[in-house]
């Protein structure tokens, strides 16, 4: 087929019936990345009558098979940031980018309270996503960030290293990670939540996700929250801030089990664009 708009139309068709969410988009960044062009240049080209890529009948069918668009571009992007990602690292969503956000006003508002160089800690930073945006939006900043998959740190060093961005990426535990930091100011984590008895819905993340990047380790799904919110009470000063990411089904039961253990003097729960619960940020008693 050499007609472009043709076979993004017939793409997008394809992709529906599939049950990809965002068809015409998806049918799109393919093509551009088939093109080794931006989709704004994608879609001039569509009026224009360009030629049809070689290799786009293959994306478009590794798409409808459920890959995850960002693996078959090799890139996502957050807040502004393009990271590359791939398989072994979980891939950033667009609600994360608000928890990030949440992140970087709490460092903000430390600035404003006459700290010059707050201290940032992420665990379980997956592809750096969340520290690599702090650094980048509160440059004063000093960014630490911990992932235990080795595929993962590899993937986060490799963008921060790309990005030149001054963050310190350590492969580790983030239940035990960072002995040596104390008096931190803002600690975010986007820890493993799901249920272990809950199957995520869509297969771009049941079957392409890592699962440790996704299991919370309990049938409520909070195991491993609990125990990565005990490191950041110990990494924190007090009146330090928290920011976790959570299933939209834990609104209330996160900021419950944060209130129970008395580390922390002010806990609420925040909702992402949608409505839907999406983070507990908790201040250190």
């Amino acid at each position: 087929m050499s007609d472009l708009r043709a076979a993004v139309r017939e793409a997008t068709q394809q992709l529906a019936a599939a049950g990809v969410g965002s068809p015409e988009h998806d049918a799109v960044v393919l093509a551009a990345h088939a093109l080794r062009v931006e989709p704004s240049e994608v879609r001039r080209l569509m009026v224009l009558g360009g030629d049809v890529p070689a290799t786009y009948a293959g994306l478009v069918a590794e798409r409808a098979s459920r890959v995850p668009l960002q693996h078959l571009t090799g890139r996502a992007w957050f807040r502004g940031l393009e990271l590359e990602v791939g398989p072994g690292v979980f891939v950033p969503r667009p609600e994360t980018e608000v928890v990030a956000g949440w992140a970087i006003e709490a460092t903000l508002s430390t600035l404003e309270s006459g700290v010059t160089s707050p201290v940032v800690v992420d665990l379980c930073t997956g592809s750096g996503a969340i520290a690599l945006a702090v650094k980048a939006e509160v440059p004063q900043a000093q960014v630490h960030a911990v992932e235990v998959s080795d595929l993962a740190v590899a993937w986060a060093l490799r963008n921060r290293d790309r990005l030149g961005l001054d963050v310190e990426i350590v492969h580790g535990d983030a239940v035990t990670a960072f002995e040596e930091l104390a008096d931190v100011d803002v600690v975010v984590s986007n820890p493993p939540y799901i249920p272990t008895t809950a199957e995520p819905v869509d297969p771009e993340v049941r079957d392409h996700d890592p699962e440790v990047a996704l299991y919370g380790g309990s049938e409520d799904g909070l195991a491993i929250p609990r125990l990565v919110a005990a490191r950041a009470a110990g990494l924190l000063h007090r009146r330090g801030v928290l920011v976790m990411e959570h299933a939209d089904s834990q609104g209330e039961s996160l900021p419950a089990a944060l209130r129970a253990t008395g580390s922390w003097s002010h806990v609420e729960d925040r909702l992402d664009l949608t409505g839907r619960p999406r983070a507990t940020v908790a201040v250190r008693a």
